[in-house]
């Protein structure tokens, strides 16, 4: 009975349950790999089921492997467990299940069985092809927004002759998903979403090919189950039938891709379509201590219409959650490396037992420039260095390129980004013309920018010199003023001579990080204002020095919170715990955002195994703007007897200030003068036209309420905001 040792009585029971469909609800930490491995074992070794008449979906390679190799262990060496072998196991994910399937089935498919699987940038490169064939573009309507509409539409079984266009932009995408299904078909290709699209489609129209499947693969089993999409459900609904040996394992709670296409109703659905389903609940943790378990119960709990769980544990309470109010978020981060520091000290703890955690890429730059001053190393999961990133060097290269124009390669880098129309020709010939000039390539663009005038004009064709000529403008109205105007205001006029944002925010979750980071190092250019560009690319320079990290294990590991999930951490800090952060400001709208929002933080505070540690700042900067934060709602959840640290301090900031201002200045302090009056319309750089709702005045600044034409409001330093009084 070796399968059934090492089980808790839960698993025990979900293990041996008989054949047919089932569902268990794993809570974090409980198992649920153990559970599916030894019943896979189970099936084999009990009930005496062929291992080819196995099929286990998953949605990585990883928890594939894992999988396999846990049931190698529980079986006799002869059993077979190989993905795709006659005789084994189907063992995969589900896109490489059904890329197997179709092309065994390519006879009754109108592309090949040699057919080729097309990556992101395949698809982003048809839609581009797409979009010029209907005289659409690219530069007008981005690629990869189209191709996310296009996806989400076919996670929703919707193709392109019934997907509803009931907005200008959706009879776009309407229009180039006919097109772009044509090229794929045209080029012998499938994308990753028309491998489910295509198994549906065929179990729907081939009643034999159905039966076929639900022969060969009678017993089915599913990881993950919450993350399934509208697509893999209804095959997983084909493929199992009305009296089904369905086991499918997951956690409502941990759900967190929606904007993936996952659905964790299908988990109901489950419910409904099987009424005869057992249903069985993983609540013994094997991961966290008690106070960790109880503070996620008291955050999961308030999300409505959920199967309660009682998580517990036999490892005990633990030490109690530390939560601290940090200044902002340079001081957010000092206090995260002290407290690694202080844990390592004392033998409690190793570097790379902890792991910070925080809800949007942008947050990692502050904790970067903090790791890389105290000279530590650290390991970023998930996602570049914040210097590293694609968004943050191209922006660098401009201002490198505008401190010193001699710079060719961060002139090659921007000349074209974004696409201004400059081929790879027109650099070449440029190139050419500078080096037989002896020049500087950029005094050749600059030479340019005067159009008939320059003496380099009938070098070029007409379209070629025109976006030269352009760029050279721009370069030198930029040098121009490079010494003249505040560094985030030359910042800003790059952004906007160049329509950055229209480029790197294309309506997509990557297009919406791409934009929060350029705006955090607009943030971080502020901190700049009084030493000038010159000082700052120095800091850049610095902090972006990767010679300045080791790659160790026994480094603290910096990751959001969506790449967390499945990872677990004897110490974890949770960052950015201020309302607009963590619950997202995109989510405040929709209630189906904010409970994800709030599964979210779930997921973060169940990676923690012995020590969570939760941060919020009195001041964030968000969005380029250093302002007043709002703790998170989600602190108000939490029992203040599992936590160290006063949860209501939001006032503390204030009286520290004040008690500074009277201690360290003798002088008499009155607040300053208000500038700004309820009523006045105003111009902000970033969000445009306002009202100011609201002043507050201390002894060091004001702050401005402002409410902008698009419905958003903003609570604004007034010495850091760049206002324009349009009407008082």
């Amino acid at each position: 009975m070796k399968i059934l040792e090492d089980l808790n009585p839960q698993q025990r029971v979900a293990v041996t349950t008989p054949p047919g469909p089932v569902l268990v609800l794993a809570g974090p930490g409980s198992g649920k790999t153990r559970v599916l491995a030894h019943r896979i074992a189970y099936m084999i070794d009990h009930l005496n089921i062929r291992p080819s008449e196995i099929v286990a979906m998953t949605f990585t390679n990883k928890a594939a492997r894992e999988m396999a190799a846990r049931v190698r262990d529980l079986l006799d060496p002869e059993a077979t467990i190989q993905a795709a072998a006659p005789k084994g196991i189907s063992m995969g994910t589900f896109h490489a299940w059904c890329a197997r399937m179709l092309r065994r089935e390519a006879d009754l498919l109108p592309v090949t069985r040699e057919f080729v699987i097309y990556d992101e940038s395949d698809q982003h490169a048809l839609v581009r092809q797409a979009l010029k064939e209907i005289n659409l573009d690219p530069k007008q309507v981005q690629p990869s927004r189209v191709h996310g509409v296009i996806s989400r539409a076919k996670n929703e079984l919707i193709e392109f002759d019934t997907f509803a266009a009931e907005t200008y932009f959706a009879e776009i995408a309407r229009r180039v998903y006919e097109r772009y299904q044509q090229l794929l078909l045209e080029n012998n290709a499938f994308d990753f979403d028309d491998l489910l699209l295509w198994v549906v489609r065929l179990l729907r129209d081939h009643d034999e090919l159905q039966a076929k499947y639900r022969s060969q693969y009678p017993h089915i089993l599913v990881d993950e189950f919450q993350d399934t999409n509208t697509a893999q459900y209804v095959l997983l609904r084909l493929m199992a039938g009305e009296e089904p040996d369905l086991f499918v394992v997951g956690d409502p709670d941990q759900s967190i891709y929606r904007w993936r296409g996952a659905d964790y109703r299908n988990v109901h659905r489950f419910e409904d379509d099987y009424p005869q389903a057992k249903v069985f609940l993983l609540e013994q943790n094997y991961r966290s201590t008690q106070t960790i378990l109880d503070a996620a119960m008291a955050i999961i709990d308030r999300n409505p219409g959920r199967q309660q769980k009682k998580l517990f544990t036999e490892r005990g309470d633990g030490v109690p959650i530390v939560f601290n109010e940090a200044y902002d978020e340079n001081d957010e981060a000092n206090f995260i490396i002290e407290t690694i520091a202080n844990l390592t000290y004392s033998k409690q703890a190793e570097p790379g037992d902890c792991a910070v955690m925080y809800r949007t890429n942008a947050q990692s730059r502050a904790l970067e420039e903090a790791f890389l001053r105290a000279g530590l190393p650290y390991r970023l999961v998930g996602a570049q260095r914040f210097y590293g990133r694609r968004e943050i060097k191209d922006l660098i290269a401009y201002l490198r390129l505008i401190h010193n124009p001699v710079d060719q390669v961060g002139l090659l880098r921007v000349l074209n980004t974004p696409p201004r129309g400059i081929g790879a020709k027109t650099v070449d010939a440029l190139l050419e013309t500078a080096s037989r000039a002896d020049l500087p390539t950029a005094e050749v663009l600059l030479d340019l920018a005067d159009g008939e005038d320059s003496e380099f004009a009938g070098v070029f064709a007409a379209r070629a010199r025109t976006a030269l000529s352009g760029f050279g403008r721009a370069l030198k109205g930029w040098i121009d003023v490079r010494d003249k105007v505040p560094l985030v205001g030359l910042i800003d006029d790059v952004l906007e001579k160049t329509s950055y944002r229209e480029y790197i925010d294309d309506g997509t979750e990557e297009g919406y990080e791409r934009w929060a980071n350029v705006l955090e190092l607009r943030g971080a250019a502020e901190e700049f204002e009084d030493v000038g560009l010159t000082t700052f690319l120095e800091h850049v320079a610095l902090v972006s020095d990767q010679d300045t990290l080791t790659e160790t294990q026994n480094a603290p590991t910096l990751l959001t919170l969506h790449a967390a999930k499945g990872l677990e951490f004897p110490v974890a800090f949770i960052i950015g715990l201020d309302d607009g952060v963590l619950p997202h400001q995109r989510s405040f709208e929709d209630p189906e955002a904010m409970e994800e929002e709030r599964r979210l933080f779930y997921v973060g505070i169940t990676r923690a195994m012995d020590r969570l540690i939760l941060l919020r700042a009195f001041r964030r900067r968000q969005a380029g703007v250093s302002s007043l934060s709002t703790p998170s709602r989600y602190l108000e959840d939490l029992p203040p007897d599992l936590v160290e640290g006063n949860l209501n301090t939001h006032r503390s900031w204030e009286q520290a200030l004040y008690q500074r201002q009277t201690r360290w200045d003798a002088s008499p302090s009155r607040p300053v003068e208000a500038r700004y009056r309820v009523g006045m319309r105003v111009l902000h750089p970033t969000f445009g036209e306002g009202i100011v709702m609201a002043t507050e005045t201390d002894l060091d600044d004001e702050e401005v309420t402002v409410e902008f034409e698009g419905g958003e409001t903003r609570h604004l330093i007034a010495s850091l905001a760049g206002l324009t009084i349009l009407e008082k």
